[in-house]
C-alpha cells in the first residue's frame, strides 16, 4: 500500500461496537494490538478516540503515523514484538479498551486481561479453524482458533457477545469474534 492509496475499511466488529469503545475510552486509551497498517486505529482516531497502535512492523507504523497526522487523528504508533515479550509494555489496568484483529498468540491472553481497566472492553476477532477450508489465511495451525476457544482464553472477563462464522458477506473470512468486559468489582 502506498501512502497515497486509501486504507482498508475498519473491521465490521469495530464499527458495530463503536459506541461501546467510545464509552470505554473514557477509562483510558484504546490499545490496538498487532495493528498492522492501522485500519481500526485510524477509524477510531477519526472518532476522537485516543488509540495506541502497537505492532512489530516499523514500516507499517511509519505509514500509520503519516496517515494519522494527515487525518488529525489521535493515534500513537508504538513498536513492540508481542510474541517475543509475552507482555504488553503498558501499566496494568491502564486501557479502556483493547482491540485484537487477525492476530493470535495465546500466551499473551493473560497480559491482555491485566492491561484492561475495570469496566474496560475487549474486541477480538481472528481466524476460526473453519477458515482453513477456504485455502486462504494463515499457514500455521497455531494461528487458528478451535471452535468456542476464544472466550476460554479470557476466563476473568465477562463475555457479552461471542460469534463464529463469516465476518462479512459472501467470500468473507470465517472468524471467531468476542466482545467482553472486565468486571468493575471482584469476580
Amino acid at each position: 500500500m502506498s501512502l497515497n492509496s486509501p486504507l482498508a475499511d475498519p473491521a465490521t466488529w469495530v464499527v458495530d461496537h463503536l459506541t461501546d469503545v467510545q464509552r470505554a475510552s473514557r477509562l483510558g486509551p484504546v490499545l490496538d494490538l498487532a495493528s498492522g497498517r492501522g485500519r481500526n486505529a485510524l477509524y477510531l482516531g477519526k472518532q476522537d478516540v485516543p488509540v495506541i497502535a502497537m505492532d512489530r512492523n516499523s514500516d507499517h507504523l511509519r505509514e500509520l503515523a503519516v496517515h494519522a497526522a494527515r487525518a488529525g487523528s489521535m493515534v500513537t504508533p508504538v513498536r513492540c514484538d508481542l510474541e517475543t515479550e509475552h507482555e504488553i509494555p503498558l501499566n496494568e489496568a491502564s486501557c479502556g479498551a483493547i482491540l485484537v484483529f487477525r492476530f493470535l498468540f495465546r500466551p499473551l491472553a493473560p497480559a491482555i486481561e491485566r492491561a484492561l481497566r475495570p469496566g474496560g472492553v475487549l474486541l477480538y476477532e481472528t481466524f476460526s479453524i473453519s477458515h482453513r477450508e477456504t485455502g486462504r489465511g494463515p499457514r500455521s495451525e497455531a494461528f487458528y482458533l478451535d471452535r468456542d476457544e476464544l472466550p476460554t482464553l479470557f476466563p476473568n472477563l465477562e463475555v457479552i457477545s461471542h460469534e463464529e462464522g463469516p465476518s462479512g458477506g459472501e467470500g468473507s473470512d470465517i472468524t471467531s469474534r468476542l466482545f467482553a468486559r472486565k468486571a468493575v468489582g471482584p469476580r
